[in-house]
This record gives C-alpha cells, sequence and structure tokens, in this order.
C-alpha cells in the first residue's frame, strides 16, 4: 500500500461524471431528446476516463 495514491481514482471519477455532466447539458441545450443526450454523454464519458487514464501511466511509467 504504500505506493497507492488515493487522489488518482477520485480525479478519474470526478473528470468522468463531470464530463458526463457538461455533456449532457450541452446536447439537451441543441434540442437533442433526454434518451440521446444521456446515451452521448456516456460515451463521452468513457472516452474522457480512458484519455485520462492513459494520461496518468504514460507520467507514472517515466
Amino acid at each position: 500500500m504504500r505506493g497507492y495514491n488515493i487522489w488518482r481514482p477520485l480525479m478519474l471519477i470526478l473528470v468522468a461524471l463531470l464530463t458526463r455532466t457538461l455533456v449532457n447539458s450541452v446536447c439537451l441545450m441543441f434540442g437533442m431528446s433526454a434518451n440521446s443526450a444521456s446515451s452521448v454523454a456516456m460515451i463521452g464519458m468513457i472516452i474522457a476516463a480512458l484519455v485520462m487514464y492513459n494520461r496518468m501511466m504514460k507520467q507514472r511509467r517515466k
């Protein structure tokens, strides 16, 4: 447990949820239906989480 950093998983979850909220709001503002906006927001959340995870792992390898 010595090398475990509690902030990395929390930051990953926070960025994913904020991205989902932002994308959902923008899609609804542009007139998408609630179901479509939710689906697009979920895809955006997954992409943001993967990008952030890859960036964190790159910094860790160096």
